[in-house]
């Protein structure tokens, strides 16, 4: 039997680095959380300091890196609540934001945390209080010290949903002996993609831990609509011909606003219900659409639709889901841009057909059987967004196939959920 790895002088130089620059994260750190109004309490959990008691028995921990990610365990944790129902949760992710909307939709025996800094004394104070039972890591949140002393706490580890580019696993394969070492302290890898399973065989991974899956995302719960508001928006609508741009960022609103000019041509009362993927842009995106000579309502301010608004910005933060059930016309954005897209899924779910740019890198493989189906198109202009809208606003069978053709696709991955449990409980030795 091989020998494990050692910690390498990398990894010894790295812990002793970060012990030392532990004050000056601290300061940054807690800036930003204090900015997002995060109480002073909840700020001590990045260094380790619990704001919660631990509870009795098996406790599960998913570490997330931001909303994304947090919010693709949700569904899992609650798959993994009925087939364990003595286990309780743990969820630890960065942002506020994250914390705000995992606070909305958080399962039942979980709770949430902020990591600890990846330091000596929030690394140990944390894992003395948790003792969690088993960590998953999600995606690429990878933090050396926090997974090497989990291990040594005799908590299996599991890295899911894991996505390497080939950029990204070039350079860690500059420093072989210290990232075999990190990698060893997985007992298993579930990745996106075969290529990311190639990438960390490649590295020195144990191939035997490692096992292509899919997007976590897109086996994700519905999104939550919240009904009395949507009555109220159907009610200002008053059923004007609309559509949607969701999770749009700077560069993409130019070309959303301008196939909506295009396609007022056509429909003079169609209105476009706008949602920034960063409500904190509200400003520019209004300012954008006021220079393209039309006119805004805006959500967060209470702004009602009226019957000249043709642009509503929709800048709030967990209620993607009641916009999705107001109309199944959604472009999603993050892909007329070089940014990697978002999950096409969420939308599907709610019964849209979607609309994409080319730049879904991070979602390929969740993009590629909506569009062979006919879920999903693909645009790279205005001209070809205002097309594609004009078709499925005026050729409601057309749409309809659509419609049918995504949400098929979201019953396929659906099945795949069990799959990814079985797995974890068996290499993790969950029961």
């Amino acid at each position: 039997m091989p020998e494990s790895p050692q910690p390498t002088l990398l990894y010894k130089l790295y812990c002793g680095l970060m012990t030392t620059a532990e004050p000056l994260v601290w300061r940054k750190v807690r800036g930003k959380l204090q900015a997002a109004g995060v109480s002073n309490t909840r700020q001590q959990e990045r260094l380790g300091h619990a704001s919660l008691p631990r509870p009795q028995g098996q406790l599960i921990w998913f570490h997330a890196a931001s909303v994304g990610e947090s919010l693709s365990v949700l569904s899992l944790i609650n798959r993994l609540g009925n087939r364990l129902p003595e286990a309780e949760f743990l969820i630890t992710s960065g942002t506020p934001t994250s914390a705000e909307l995992i606070g909305k939709r958080i399962p039942t025996r979980t709770r949430h945390q902020y990591p600890p800094l990846d330091s000596a004394a929030p690394v140990r104070r944390f894992l003395d209080h948790w003792q969690p039972s088993a960590g998953i890591f999600v995606e690429s949140e990878i933090w050396p010290r926090l997974i090497v002393e989990a291990t040594n706490n005799g908590a299996p580890l599991a890295l899911l949903n894991a996505r390497l580019s080939d950029k990204s696993a070039t350079g860690w394969k500059k420093r072989p002996k210290t990232v075999r070492f990190i990698l060893d302290q997985f007992k298993l890898f579930l990745t996106q993609n075969t290529k990311t399973a190639d990438n960390l065989i490649d590295m020195g991974a144990d191939a035997k831990r490692v096992q292509p899956g899919t997007n976590l995302k897109a086996m994700s719960d519905p999104l939550p609509v919240h009904q009395e508001t949507l009555d109220a928006i159907k009610s200002q609508i008053a059923g004007r011909p609309m559509w949607i741009a969701s999770s749009t960022h700077s560069g993409e609103e130019e070309i959303v606003l301008a196939a909506h000019r295009l396609l007022l041509q056509r429909w003079p009362d169609l209105l476009l219900l706008l949602i920034p993927r960063h409500p904190e842009r509200r400003d520019e995106v209004i300012k954008l659409a006021g220079d393209a000579g039309l006119s805004t309502a805006q959500r967060s301010t209470d702004q009602p639709i009226r019957s000249d608004t043709q642009v509503y910005v929709a800048d709030t933060l967990g209620e993607t889901g009641t916009w999705y059930a107001l109309c199944p016309i959604v472009f999603l954005g993050g892909s007329l841009k070089e940014i990697g897209g978002h999950n096409p899924f969420e939308p599907a779910q709610a019964g849209a057909a979607v609309i994409t740019g080319p730049g879904f890198f991070n979602f390929a493989e969740t993009f590629a059987p909506l569009i062979e189906t006919g879920g999903a198109v693909l645009v790279n202009s205005a001209s070809d967004l205002s097309d594609s809208v004009a078709l499925w606003l005026s050729e409601k069978d057309v749409l309809a196939a659509a419609q049918t053709a995504a949400q098929a696709c979201v019953n396929t991955q659906k099945s795949a959920l069990d799959e990814v449990i079985d797995t974890l409980c068996n290499r993790l030795s969950l029961h």
